[in-house]
């Protein structure tokens, strides 16, 4: 019978050619090239990535349905000057005698006919070896080699075409270039063509459209779209190509193409259609209903997926979506991703589908998560679920409450809970509101949830965590309503708590500590103990941390500076809130999101130690920044700490009136600031002072006393001025000598006791004690003293040694070697040293004199960000306009 099936195929005669072995007539358009429309895009990459198929025996285009592999292959194999054999695979070709049939009429069709020896498959389940043998040999024979494109191969499932395919490619040698386009792995030994180097391959990654050419394909289409929204078009179809001509297509019949492109729905468009009917249709029952159910999920393993289909097949059905490339991608360690257009279209089919069933589906997710403890996508999916109760349980019993006032995830855990159901009720949901409330500043609001929280976990049982949570919201009210005693109180329940919490939980969350402290070390600031602020912010700015705890870290280090500052420390002052805003910086601090969430006392104390170093303009510059902040408005020591800074560089302007007020912080506190309502009374008194009111300037003063040096020593100058150099010396000497004034108090004083002196007509006393203000301010460039003390003390500056001591930082003139000259020399390379690499690609572009949209379009970012960069480059280098910008890069070396 055998003998009988070769003579047959030997001898088949020329009537056989016209027929495959079921007696049906080749179809010419399977061994035809495929045309390539008017709006097809060459992508020359991929050309001459494909121009390598000519060195090796073995080709794989592989990538998803509508990748653009069979137009990619059928543009290359146009411009070869070797023969092309096409053939596009049907599911017959799973019949061995078939497809070596349709494969043999392909190589006549290109010229590459085959001898009367190899013959034709007469049977359409079997070839005999010997045809495969005698074409290889043939092959093998040839001068030219002949590519074979075989697309749509993953048509083709029998094993025993892989086997003989690899057969004839193995024995042909350097005859045949195999190009095979498959959304599927095939079953040849891809592992011994790579070993040897004999394999090229191009897969989905590399198939994908950049945003450029996304332009370019969307202009052949007549569209015109800027590079950054086809980023954005780009990111949602991940470069997919038919994603991308059907958005085409369809953004050519709308009247605004481009926004269009931007927020079409995917569910009901024409990608819709393809992909259900390309990939979801072409799958299993399983296989379709697993899809429909991971679509609410960002990311899923077999575990997850077999928790929402409720069965236990889930592993086998992913590895096999992902190796047929039916939009499942790998993540990894066994997790999967769909692709989000797709994700976009089974969500919205699941809900024509299965009604009702996606708040169940996200029920399930979020309770396997939390088993997992996977916390930010349990709370995505609780919340998705409409199941608050649960979602702020979740959240409080992590004792992830920190999270909605630091690290990277406040804004999006505030926005999530900004949805919750007002009918939901229970500590949690209490406490949470709470949180949302107080960190926005609504004091009011946020102390009444935090109200019915303590009363519910008064009634109920309740973890640890929950306490803890709730003892941090108590500080921060301590905080913001300026009372020691409650925030006092708070830090005394939360130690005692602390121990019943499970280690592993604090260890996660470091930030509920640093929180805890720095609420208690900043209403004991305002309550003007200063030692005790200053033991409780150093543990949290001492203490090493992650994202989580940079903005607390952050706003300890400003609130220390401003203890410095306060006690006339200006230089140790400036060096801490540089640190501060350099920690605000680096990953994980929220500063960059310029969203009112960030602290800025060290701003303001950057802006007073400018003030008083007389840089007016950097002054202004620093304050501007700190107005964006809504901290400004809702904490009581920024707000108290942003009404002294005003309203000093108010009074350095001459703007007395003015400065009195901007120097009422307008906030309400529970104990007053000894601190914040002397220097409100110190500028009440320049002000009265400036308007030829001696009398009622001194009255005001009344009740600024030596406790606090820098007050005493203002008020001490405006006694003063006011006719009463014996009340101001009085003032200076009840000043406790504890050694922690600085500079900016002592030079003043040295200042105020040497006019007293002039006064009494003891000018050698007079001359030493401005002589000592020189050497102790000089070291500082500490300015403003002695701008205040015109044009009494001008005689003295004019003569020597006091001329040379003040020329080259306070009055022109040259300076000697080593000492600092006239140019502003501010420490600023601290600050530069902490510009990123993105930052300093926007600075070369600004050195450039590159315009902000260029900028832009050079980086490939939105406009929006350029001017995040941009602000934060300021910032750090302490300037306000571009070219400042770029003349202090230059002076650091940075250009």
């Amino acid at each position: 019978m055998a003998d009988a099936d070769d003579r047959a195929q030997r001898t088949a005669g020329p009537t056989a050619l016209c027929v495959d072995p079921l007696g049906d007539p080749f179809l010419r358009t399977r061994i035809a090239l495929p045309s390539r429309s008017a709006t097809y895009l060459r992508r020359q990459r991929l050309v001459r990535h494909l121009d390598q198929a000519l060195q090796t025996p073995l080709t794989l285009l592989n990538g998803e349905a509508g990748a653009g592999k069979t137009l990619l292959a059928a543009d290359w194999a146009a411009g070869l000057r070797q023969p092309v054999a096409w053939l596009t695979a049907e599911e017959g070709d799973g019949r061995p005698g078939v497809f070596w049939a349709y494969l043999l009429q392909a190589l006549r069709a290109c010229g590459v006919p085959a001898s009367g020896a190899i013959g034709l498959p007469s049977e359409a389940a079997r070839v005999d070896h010997r045809l495969l043998a005698t074409l290889a040999a043939e092959l093998n024979e040839r001068d030219q080699p002949v590519v074979v494109v075989l697309d749509e191969y993953d048509r083709v499932i029998a094993p025993e075409v892989a086997e003989q395919l690899e057969f004839v490619l193995h024995h042909a040698g350097a005859g045949l270039r195999l190009v095979l386009v498959s959304r599927t792995e095939p079953l040849l030994p891809l592992h011994r063509y790579r070993t040897a180097g004999e394999l090229t391959e191009i897969r989905a990654a590399e198939l994908a459209f950049t945003p450029e050419e996304a332009v370019a394909l969307l202009e052949l289409h007549g569209l015109g779209l800027p590079v950054h929204a086809a980023r954005a078009l780009v990111s949602r179809t991940r470069g997919w190509a038919a994603g991308l001509r059907l958005c085409a297509l369809a953004a050519g019949e709308s009247a605004d193409p481009e926004v269009y492109l931007k927020e079409f729905e995917a569910g009901s468009s024409t990608v819709a259609d393809f992909l259900l009917a390309e990939v979801l249709k072409r799958q299993k029952e399983e296989a379709q209903d697993l899809l429909l159910r991971v679509s609410v999920l960002q990311r899923f393993c077999p575990d997850l997926a077999n928790a929402l289909t409720e069965r236990t097949d889930a592993e086998p059905i992913l590895v096999g979506l992902h190796r047929a490339n039916a939009f499942v991608e790998h993540l990894g360690h066994s997790w999967y991703r769909l692709h989000p257009l797709f994700g976009e279209i089974l969500r919205a089919h699941l809900r024509v589908r299965l009604p009702g069933l996606e708040p169940a589906l996200h029920r399930r997710a979020a309770q396997w998560l939390l088993s997992c403890g996977s916390l930010p996508e349990t709370l995505a999916h609780g919340a998705a679920s409409g199941d608050w109760g649960f979602t702020a349980d979740a959240l409080i019993d992590d004792l992830a409450i920190g999270q909605l006032f630091t690290g990277l995830r406040s804004g999006e855990l505030d926005q999530l809970f900004a949805g919750m159901d007002l009918k939901a009720a229970g500590p949690a949901t209490d406490l949470v509101r709470a949180a949302r409330e107080l960190s926005q500043g609504d004091v009011e609001r946020g102390l009444s949830h935090l109200h019915h929280a303590e009363e519910r976990l008064a009634a109920a049982p309740v973890g640890a965590a929950a306490k803890l949570s709730c003892a941090l919201l108590e500080a921060l009210a301590g905080r913001l309503t300026g009372s020691p005693e409650r925030a006092e109180k708070a830090a005394e329940t939360a130690d005692g708590l602390r121990r019943e919490v499970p280690g592993e939980l604090l260890d996660r969350h470091p930030e509920v500590t640093a929180l805890l402290l720095t609420h208690l070390g900043s209403t004991l600031l305002w309550a003007g103990r200063f030692e005790d602020a200053r033991a409780t912010l150093t543990t949290v700015a001492d203490t090493p941390g992650g994202p989580s705890t940079v903005l607390p870290r952050e706003e300890s280090m400003g609130h220390l500076a401003l203890i410095d500052y306060l006690n006339g420390w200006i230089g140790r002052a400036e060096r801490k809130a540089l640190a501060g805003v350099s920690e605000a910086g680096r990953p994980g601090s929220s500063r960059p999101c310029a969203d009112g969430s960030v602290t800025g006392t060290g701003l303001l104390v950057l802006a007073a130690v400018a003030v008083d170093r007389d840089e007016l303009d950097r002054a202004q510059a620093l304050l501007h920044e700190t107005v964006l902040l809504s901290s400004t408005a809702h904490d009581p020591v920024m707000a108290a700490g942003h009404a002294m800074a005003r309203a000093r560089l108010l009074l350095a302007r001459g703007n007395a009136r003015t400065a009195v007020e901007a120097a009422d912080p307008g906030v309400r506190a529970v104990v007053p600031s000894p601190w914040a309502v002397s220097h409100e009374a110190l500028v009440a008194s320049a002000a009265h002072l400036a308007e030829g009111r001696p009398d009622r300037a001194a009255e005001v003063l009344q009740g600024v006393s030596g406790d606090q040096p820098a007050c005493a020593v203002e008020a001490a100058r405006a006694l003063l001025a006011a006719g009463r150099p014996g009340a101001a010396v009085d003032l200076l000497d009840s000043i406790a000598p504890r050694g922690q004034t600085g500079p900016a108090v002592s030079v003043r004083a040295c200042l105020v006791r040497a006019q007293v002196a002039d006064g009494a007509g003891d000018a050698a006393t007079a001359r030493r004690l401005v002589e000592q203000a020189l050497l102790s301010a000089r070291r500082e460039r500490l300015r403003r003293p002695f701008l205040d003390a015109r044009p009494w003390i001008s005689s003295f500056l004019s003569t020597e040694p006091l001329r040379e001591l003040a020329e080259g930082w306070l009055t022109p003139g040259p300076s000697r070697p080593g000492e600092p000259t006239a140019v502003d020399e501010r420490p600023l390379s601290l600050v530069a040293e902490e510009l990123s690499r993105r930052e300093h690609d926007v600075l070369e572009r600004l050195a450039g004199m590159m315009s902000t949209e260029e900028i832009a379009a050079d980086l490939y970012v939105s406009v929006n960000t350029v001017k995040t960069h941009l602000k934060s480059v300021y910032r750090k280098l302490a300037v306000n306009r571009r070219n400042e910008a770029v003349r202090r890069a230059r002076d650091l070396k940075l250009l």
